[in-house]
């Protein structure tokens, strides 16, 4: 049975089994896949979705009826690339997650993943510009620091861009750290809230600690930033070359996009969730892209929060964050406008 009193408590607000007056058509495109298949359960919860719809190149209609069977209101399809299946599936989105791609592998960094996965964001990329422009696009499929300047650059060639509705799922840091906190202190989870900032992966993943409350040693902040940096290579050796975080990163993924349609079906205000978005917060660095706190509103990203104060520790994660995050921002770029 799910297990609801683990949900975040911003996703119990929107998993209901009673219809909501607003709803959306959500797309997951990959949902056959490893974060597919339990993002698209958790969200089959959410009554402020009317219509799942899902994509993937196999299976998917096989997942569709399965998840159809679950006594909550939201309709259930499944598309394939058949019968101009990606088109049935955008069309009329008011939110696209985009898990899609092949996982990282022992020994693969997020940036081994570029050349398959760079390709597959793009073509998805292009279909949501043509046939839901005014979407919501939640970019999963790694490396996102990476991902997420490709779908942007797709948009800006289809003259569709939205720089407020174009995001990168980084609430797998931010969970983890709390997580990870949590068993250092021996607090409950809800009393370990991390801002992460920076982008998502490596060092680009800056956790700062320093305003989560709580008082570390010199050495639990070194472990704890490492840990959480590298969090996901704990996942790939743990699964011995069977795969990458796919049930915390769904769980990740259902709560980001249930905190956005909570903001923009249901209206509600101060929903702040860290996303990898079009910032200005680093652009004097020549940073485009930048994880902080972001306030989510009808439109998409309504405010982006400030670093605030951070310590020396911190400041050289940031540092070290900056270079990496401008080349891997780069190369998302130039594969689109490569000549």
């Amino acid at each position: 049975m799910f297990a609801t009193r683990q949900i975040s408590s911003i996703a119990k607000r929107a998993f209901s089994t009673s219809a909501s007056s607003n709803a959306a058509k959500v797309a997951v495109l990959g949902a056959a896949g490893g974060i597919g298949q339990p993002l698209s359960l958790l969200l089959k919860q959410s009554s402020l979705i009317s219509h799942l719809s899902l994509y993937d190149i196999v299976n998917t209609p096989g997942v569709a009826a399965d998840l159809s069977h679950i006594n909550t209101d939201s309709k259930v399809t499944g598309h394939t690339p058949d019968n101009n299946g990606l088109k049935e599936a955008l069309t009329g989105c008011e939110v696209v997650v985009i898990p899609a791609g092949v996982p990282r592998k022992p020994g693969m960094t997020r940036d081994d993943l570029f050349n398959t996965n760079a390709s597959i964001v793009r073509d998805l990329a292009q279909a949501c510009a043509e046939h839901c422009p005014k979407a919501h696009v939640l970019v999963i499929a790694n490396p996102v620091n990476s991902t997420v300047p490709i779908v942007a650059e797709v948009f800006k060639k289809a003259g569709v861009f939205d720089p407020k509705r174009i995001f990168g799922v980084t609430t797998l840091d931010v969970v983890r750290a709390s997580r990870f906190v949590a068993e250092v202190k021996k607090v409950p989870t809800d009393q370990a809230k991390i801002t992460v900032i920076g982008g998502h992966s490596g060092v680009t993943i800056v956790p700062l600690l320093s305003q989560s409350g709580h008082s570390f040693t010199e050495e639990e902040v070194k472990a704890l930033t490492h840990r959480i940096q590298f969090g996901g290579d704990e996942v790939v050796k743990a699964k011995n070359g069977a795969g990458s975080a796919t049930l915390s990163m769904a769980f990740a993924g259902a709560r980001f996009t249930n905190s956005l349609l909570e903001a923009t079906v249901a209206g509600k205000k101060g929903i702040v969730e860290p996303t990898f978005v079009k910032s200005d917060v680093f652009a004097k660095e020549g940073v485009e892209y930048f994880a902080t706190n972001v306030e989510l509103g009808p439109n998409g990203v309504e405010k982006i929060h400030p670093v605030g104060n951070v310590n020396e520790y911190e400041k050289g994660l940031i540092s070290a964050a900056i270079p990496e995050l401008k080349g891997n921002i780069a190369k998302g770029q130039s594969f689109i406008n490569k000549a």
